[in-house]
């Protein structure tokens, strides 16, 4: 179990604030210890041994992991890795959640992994190139199906295997850094060649154990092919559409101008106002911190609300299931789709 942070990285912080008007929790509270700065400086006090680690416990659970703060920063601090060694010391024995403890068992075990995908119409086993493989998020196969289906539909290229492991983002973000980084070797070696992935946050956690060369966004893969896109018409006019950022893939592979590139392609592209915020889904945060989650995402509803969209393209399952259950709760009738089932739609005759 880890114990001390990685010295070099709680160095590079030089306590200017530029992170605190981008971070979600800052603006929630106006508390500094709930920023990145304050965070940091409460981390450096536990790496000098003059404060105990579980000290750290409540702002390593109120924190999104958004990493919001890290395009900001003119050090270039790596927040995201340091938030992980928090919850790497933080989050053990019985400080770690029941909620993270079963959604462990289930993607550790194969008959977790097999359950997952019960009666789950996912994408069909498929050998075409033997390096490109579509990568299953653990979840996503089990709430969103339809988005396999619909990329494996768009590129008979890709080779669909359904006997894949966890990508390890779930372990790295919850405590697990180490096993979440072997994690996401094995499936480096499982999967050879470029791993196509519809979920940000595996995407990002993937290419910072295996190397950005090896993991490809389906929004970065499919810009490349360079195929035209047919409008989609609603009631005789192009759709309205809006985009939800995933914060790992924008904060942390710095891919966001990709998917409005398509979405420009299928409609009337609308930029929702703080479409780069965290929406509160933040991984396992909106089943841990539910009250903090319905907060940070209540503005986002009002604003989407008001632009009377057709669509909202994610590209993050986890993005998906909160503003479909947010835009519900609020009555609001515009449809969540993931970005690669909106292409599909769009190549529908």
């Amino acid at each position: 179990m880890r114990e001390k942070f990685s010295q070099d990285k709680l160095d590079r912080c030089i306590s200017c604030g530029y992170c605190l008007p981008a971070c979600p929790t800052y603006k929630l509270t106006g508390n500094e210890e709930s920023s990145p700065r304050g965070r940091i400086t409460l981390m450096r006090a536990v790496q000098n041994d003059k404060l105990p680690a579980i000290d750290l416990l409540s702002e390593s659970s109120f924190c999104l992991g958004c990493r919001a703060c890290e395009p900001v920063c003119p050090a270039g601090v790596e927040y995201g890795v340091l938030l992980e060694e928090m919850r790497e010391i933080t989050w053990q024995g019985k400080n770690r959640p029941l909620i993270v403890r079963g959604l462990f068992f289930i993607v550790d075990t194969k008959i977790g992994m097999w359950a997952l995908g019960l009666f789950s119409p996912i994408a069909r086993k498929r050998k075409a190139q033997n390096d490109l493989h579509l990568m299953y998020g653990c979840f996503e196969r089990r709430l969103f199906p339809s988005v396999s289906r619909a990329v494996a539909k768009l590129a008979p290229e890709v080779s669909c295997s359904s006997d894949q492991g966890c990508c390890g983002a779930l372990h790295a973000h919850n405590g697990e850094l180490e096993k979440g980084k072997e994690l996401a070797r094995a499936l480096g070696e499982k999967l050879p060649g470029t791993i196509l992935t519809t979920a940000g946050g595996c995407a990002a956690h993937l290419s910072s154990v295996i190397g950005k060369d090896r993991v490809q966004e389906f929004s970065e893969w499919w810009v490349k092919r360079e195929i035209t896109l047919k409008p989609i018409i609603k009631k005789g006019k192009k759709i309205r559409v809006g985009l939800q950022d995933s914060c790992h893939l924008r904060n942390g592979m710095g891919v966001f101008a990709e998917p409005r590139t398509i979405l420009k392609e299928l409609g009337h592209y609308v930029e929702i106002p703080g479409a780069a915020d965290c929406c509160g889904a933040a991984g396992s945060y909106a089943l841990l911190q539910k009250k903090n989650s319905r907060k940070v995402v209540s503005q986002k509803i009002e604003e989407i609300k008001a632009l009377e969209l057709d669509y909202i393209a994610t590209v993050n399952p986890g993005c998906t299931r909160q503003l479909v259950t947010e835009l519900r709760r609020a009555r609001v009738k515009t449809k969540v789709i993931h970005l690669a089932e909106l292409v599909a739609l769009s190549q529908e005759k």
